[in-house]
């Protein structure tokens, strides 16, 4: 894919420019907010760039991109690519934008190394940039035609159900009355708010009831000030929103989603809010007769802070083979454990496929162990909640 000769540079310089990404990215977003403010207002996670995770996200996807080029230059890292694409789909990216992105990523390039930006070095990470761009506009168009083109739909707010202090569900049908689109269990809307200074903000929830109603339904956790910078959406969710308010909607995104036949052993593990797609996916299996064995692996702070837990273990029973493993930090009944999630005595049947949502931490200690337990590192799919850090490690 990248050109032998811009393959050259790309390796003498990756060891330099990727001890800078995280300057450069820094300066990028800054220069690029400073020049169209609008995509800050209207576009970007204003908590995601307060709390600098976005740019840590970036940052891992440029040298992770670029790595993979040279280690494998036969083929693209379309896992990743994936991610990214459907997460813009979900947004309303489009392809002009990666003219801007490019216009103010190569002007902080030149800003932080300076001299070191020769005309070889900037055609090569030239070449770089637009083979993940163009990649990613390709995958972005293909899949907005799937889903028809519209990024954004008003849906009216049905049904408010309050789950734990700190999350509420929203159950929504669409507001003009059409068809409901199908999705795939594990998969997200993205949701756009008018906020008090006239932002308009856009965050991404995964849909939390099983494919096949009219209704669309996602859970939200409230973050609260004290917890992170970017709760502006949640807290306006749980503040405002109520029965019969319209919310803006995107159809279904995401790839993390549930892909087995009915001999497949399945491992669904979650933490905190991130049981949202899981309870979706536990849904379709019970909806659809899943025969083979389900293990269902849970951490919360508290059984009160478990969302969906009735929904959790109802459609866990449904299954005629399924396990089921909740741990909590306190106040853990008899029958479930103590502290965080341990899968050294859990049973995995072989051949199981796993998949994981909830934080990096949770995620990567249940990665390692499943893995030691045999399961392929292939077999093992995540949802990440916001940027992607998982590259940035």
């Amino acid at each position: 894919m990248l050109s032998e000769q811009s393959a050259a540079t790309v390796r003498a310089t990756l060891p330099a420019v990727g001890a800078s990404l995280g300057e450069i990215t820094e300066r990028f977003y800054s220069g690029m907010f400073a020049a169209r403010p609008e995509l800050l207002r209207d576009l970007f996670n204003r908590g995601n760039q307060a709390a600098g995770t976005q740019r840590q996200a970036l940052a891992g996807s440029i040298a992770a991109f670029a790595t993979h080029l040279l280690e494998r230059p036969d083929d693209r890292p379309d896992a990743m690519l994936s991610r990214i694409a459907h997460k813009h789909a979900s947004l309303g990216v489009t392809s002009d934008q990666y003219a801007i992105v490019h216009e103010h990523l190569f002007a902080a390039i030149a800003e932080v190394l300076g001299d070191a930006v020769t005309p070889a070095v900037a055609a090569a990470w030239d070449e770089v940039y637009w083979l993940m761009a163009n990649a990613l506009i390709a995958v972005e168009k293909r899949l907005h035609e799937e889903h028809g083109g519209a990024t954004w739909r008003p849906w009216e707010v049905v049904e408010r159900v309050t789950e734990t202090a700190d999350v509420v569900t929203f159950r929504l049908r669409p507001a003009d009355g059409g068809p409901v689109r199908g999705f795939r269990p594990g998969q997200y809307v993205s949701v756009r708010v008018p906020l008090a200074d006239g932002a308009r903000q856009i965050r991404q929830y995964s849909l939390s009831g099983a494919p096949g109603a009219d209704l669309r339904q996602f859970s939200v956790k409230r973050v609260r000030e004290d917890q992170a910078p970017d709760g502006e959406v949640s807290s306006h969710l749980h503040a405002h929103v109520r029965v019969g308010d319209v919310l803006e909607l995107s159809e279904a995104y995401g790839d993390l989603v549930l892909d087995a036949g009915d001999d497949t052993p399945l491992l669904l593990a979650s933490a905190g809010i991130g049981v949202t797609p899981m309870v979706a996916m536990l849904g379709h299996l019970a909806g659809s007769g899943h025969r083979a064995p389900v293990t269902v692996v849970h951490g919360d702070r508290s059984p009160a802070d478990h969302a969906l837990r009735t929904d959790h273990e109802a459609y866990a029973a449904k299954l005629p083979d399924a396990t089921v493993r909740f741990w909590y930090e306190q106040d853990a009944p008899a029958d479930a454990g103590t502290g965080y999630v341990d899968l050294a005595d859990v049973r995995v049947a072989p051949g199981t496929r796993a998949y994981l949502c909830g934080p990096l931490p949770f995620m990567r200690t249940v990665r390692e162990q499943l893995i030691a337990k045999g399961v392929g590192p292939a077999d093992v799919h995540y949802e990440v909640f916001g940027p992607d850090l998982w590259l940035a490690k």
